[in-house]
């Protein structure tokens, strides 16, 4: 300092050189002896100066006898000796997913209090991905800024959140280094919508099953997050849905029934199922429900015709009753068979399909069995079988098939001679097992009689009740027997008859 003052080191002790700052603090001490400027202790640069592009010292050097001073300017040189550092040791920015490529998020620059070439000269990420890249350069103000740089479109699906470290490094040498950690959450763009992991789904139900039974689940899952995400099920109104039969809770997708199914009125339904997520997209799948058979319908027996009654000289095979049989239910519990509990007289024949017919196999009496009933058994092949029973009864009309008997082989009657005319002398009786007209007996004489007997036409018999008159008085002495045929008629088409032989 003497040297560049021209002071001869003499004189800096003789006049009281002494160093004299603005500030009070002194960062140099003045070695009088041998004229030199010391540092009196450890310098900061930054601490000094901060940012400056240019960190002076200033001070004076003051003589007295007489005064004098001069201005003395120590320039500090800056040294590499701090590291770049980052506000914040951690950042999160949150990005949507189709944020358009080249868009910027800005980031706090870090901070190194060197100057120059020592200061911060460029940025990286680490690891290095395909997504983001960091800018580094200056605005308009001048100031340098720093930014994520989005080079490709983000996708929440394939990477929801991302991590890599944004490094600064200073122009030193060696440089110095400072990081931060980047923390990146894609935000959910509406841009999948639900998908079911099937497009169709088969359950089976028993058409027994109660109200509130489990059919079966349908499941759709959307990768997007958030409310885009959440799914709600409905069935669709795309097609007409009139099976109010079932309902779907709208959270789990769980389809129940809200009553039992009926396996004869529909053996399928056939459900659309809309899926949709908070954004409003969705999916549509088909749910088709098999309503397994239940024995649950007896079978049924339906009669076209029917004759009776029925003349009893119809010949075997005559058919007497045509009916079909039929069972709502499937398989096995459709399945119909059918049994005669009366196989003496009536059988079972079958005509077509399920159709039977009722026939005769021997020949029939009236006059032994006026009706027959009939008992036809349906029943399925169900476990247990159900049966259903039909009743046939079937009336037996005559044929005039009995001639009049008479209640003697032969009849004697015995009168007085000179008996009063018209006299009642006996009475015959005749009965038919036919009924109606064909068991009305009426009785006549008959034009035929025994031959060689004698005969008298002195007899009357009433042809209602079979009473026999004598018309005239007779005489002992000349006629003592007499012997008449009597005839004993029904009046069936043709009239059956019988004779007797009536002795007087």
């Amino acid at each position: 300092l003497a040297q560049d003052a021209a002071l001869p080191p003499a004189q800096l002790s003789a006049r009281r050189a002494r160093l004299v700052s603005e500030h009070g603090r002194q960062h140099f001490r003045f070695d009088r002896a041998s004229g030199r400027l010391v540092v009196a202790d450890r310098l900061d640069r930054e601490e000094l100066c901060g940012q400056a592009a240019t960190c002076t010292l200033p001070f004076e050097l003051l003589l007295a006898d007489p005064l004098q001073f001069f201005r003395v300017e120590v320039t500090l040189e800056d040294i590499n000796d701090h590291s770049p550092i980052f506000p914040e040791e951690r950042v999160t920015f949150k990005i949507l997913e189709r944020s358009d490529p080249g868009s910027r998020f800005p980031l706090d620059a870090a901070l190194d209090l060197d100057i120059g070439s020592n200061s911060i000269q460029a940025y990286s990420i680490a690891p290095e991905n395909e997504y983001f890249s960091v800018s580094y350069g200056s605005q308009i103000t001048g100031k340098k800024s720093v930014g994520l740089v989005l080079e490709k479109p983000l996708d929440r699906e394939e990477h929801a959140e991302m991590d890599f470290k944004v490094i600064a490094v200073d122009g030193g040498s060696p440089p110095r280094s400072g990081t931060t950690q980047v923390h990146i959450v894609v935000l959910d763009v509406n841009d999948n919508a639900p998908v079911f992991t099937q497009e169709e789904y088969t359950g089976k139900v028993l058409e027994n099953m109660p109200r509130g039974s489990v059919v079966l689940s349908v499941l759709a899952t959307d990768p997007d997050a958030g409310v885009n995400g959440d799914i709600s099920y409905q069935f669709s109104q795309a097609v007409s849905q009139t099976d109010s039969a079932f309902e779907i809770d709208p959270r789990t997708g769980e389809i129940k029934l809200t009553k039992p199914l009926d396996f004869e009125a529909a053996e399928t339904h056939e459900l659309n199922v809309r899926a949709t997520d908070g954004g409003g997209l969705s999916a549509i799948c088909k749910v088709l429900v098999h309503v397994l058979d239940v024995n649950d319908n007896a079978p049924e027996l339906v009669v076209s015709s029917f004759s009776s009654p029925l003349p009893e000289n119809s010949a075997p095979g005559t058919v007497v009753a045509l009916f079909t049989v039929r069972d709502r239910d499937a398989g096995a519990n459709g399945k119909v068979s059918c049994a005669l509990e009366d196989q003496l007289f009536f059988s079972l024949r079958p005509a077509y399909k399920n159709y039977y017919e009722l026939v005769t196999v021997s020949a029939l009496d009236r006059e032994e069995t006026a009706q027959h009933i009939v008992t036809v058994t349906a029943a399925d092949a169900g476990s247990p079988p159900l049966t259903t029973t039909q009743t046939f009864t079937v009336d037996i009309s005559d044929v005039n098939d009995n001639a009049p008997v008479f209640n003697q082989t032969s009849y004697t009657m015995y009168v007085h001679e000179n008996n009063v005319p018209s006299v009642l002398v006996g009475a015959l009786s005749a009965a038919d097992a036919d009924v109606g007209l064909n068991a009305k007996v009426t009785y006549s004489l008959s034009p035929v009689q025994a031959a060689g007997r004698p005969s008298c036409s002195c007899l009357s018999v009433n042809s209602e009740n079979g009473q026999v008159f004598v018309l005239r008085a007779l005489d002992y002495e000349q006629m003592r027997q007499s012997e008449v045929v009597v005839s004993a008629s029904d009046a069936g088409s043709p009239p059956l008859r019988a004779n007797v032989t009536v002795r007087l």
